[in-house]
């Protein structure tokens, strides 16, 4: 299977859209530029420096539609979808989390490629405002997780994906859920620094969450789930992002090595990363620290936005292209 291509972008949103090959385009922060299209995403998170476009770029024509709260569009060998639910009109973010997952279970259920296949998950991206809100098992993060794991349906499941779990700022109390689907199925990865994340003791919720570190997908990619300064299930380094940092350096190239020689060869400077800051004060003084721990990164930027624990201070997830 050929590999996905994804890119961070400084052109139209216009532009880019009407090239044939496009799968997606996810804007960050404040921007002037929108679209109706089904391909678009806007995600409101501040992003550090100029505003670039996360692009990924199929192998073929792309079609696109609307399924209920459901978007998609889809080379045949690749599926991108996104869905966005207020909250108000369900009950909160744990009915909201159902709800997301449900419709997604049932899109990726019902569409099918061209020749009959259906889609099997490779990679989620969850976004909620507010998620450290709450204390104990009061806490958004937690409802969020408890609302999905109901929606998620075990035809679908098949083995959990790699995921990201990131909280804006912005006040707009809507859960946004996207994802990349493909016509064959990944395989989970996992961290042997890291307990498994579904293997979580009680003290992080009610239900654990349901995600895999990474997942390789049938055209060797790496698909690297949101990774911080965990060692075993426990946060390290309170309160010292940069610390934080080299921990979460650290667990990468560990789940590098783990996805096998043609991954780890390949290495951390041929990810595509997006760096996700609680204090945007650190955010020069953070790149700096990467470029000279990683000089030869592909590329990377900086979103402001809160981890899903309230004592961790960065997080990093990324495309190995």
């Amino acid at each position: 299977m050929p590999p996905l291509q994804a890119s961070y972008d400084t052109g139209r949103l216009a532009d880019l859209l009407a090239e044939p090959d496009v799968l997606a385009v996810i804007g960050f922060g404040p921007s002037s530029e929108d679209s109706k299209d089904p391909r678009f995403l806007h995600i409101g998170l501040e992003q550090a420096g100029s505003n670039r476009y996360e692009v990924w770029r199929g192998v073929g024509p792309v079609r696109s539609g609307i399924e209920g709260n459901a978007r998609w569009s889809s080379d045949d060998t690749y599926l991108f979808f996104a869905i966005e639910i207020d909250e108000d009109t369900v009950g909160g973010i744990d009915a909201a989390g159902e709800l997301a997952y449900a419709e997604v279970c049932s899109l990726l259920e019902q569409r099918r490629f061209e020749d009959g296949t259906r889609p099997h998950i490779l990679r989620l991206w969850n976004y909620m405002d507010a998620i450290n809100e709450g204390e104990g098992d009061d806490e958004r993060y937690r409802h969020f997780c408890s609302g999905r794991a109901r929606g998620i349906t075990p035809a679908t499941r098949n083995g959990y994906s790699a995921a990201t779990a990131i909280g804006r700022r912005d006040g707009v109390r809507v859960l946004q859920v996207y994802g990349l689907a493909a016509r064959e199925s990944g395989i989970a990865v996992e961290n042997p620094r890291q307990v498994s994340a579904w293997s979580y003791p009680r003290q992080y919720g009610p239900v654990a969450p349901t995600f895999a570190r990474a997942t390789r997908t049938p055209a060797d990619q790496l698909l690297v789930s949101g990774t911080a300064a965990v060692v075993g299930h426990a946060s390290v380094h309170a309160d010292d992002t940069f610390a934080q940092l080299e921990e979460t350096l650290l667990n990468l190239e560990s789940l590098l090595d783990a996805a096998g020689s043609g991954i780890a060869n390949r290495g951390l400077a041929a990810t595509l990363l997006k760096v996700y800051l609680r204090d945007p004060a650190e955010a020069k003084a953070l790149e700096q620290h990467m470029h000279a721990r990683c000089p030869k990164l592909i590329d990377s930027i900086i979103l402001f936005g809160d981890i899903c624990r309230s004592d961790l201070r960065i997080e990093i997830d990324g495309i190995q292209v």
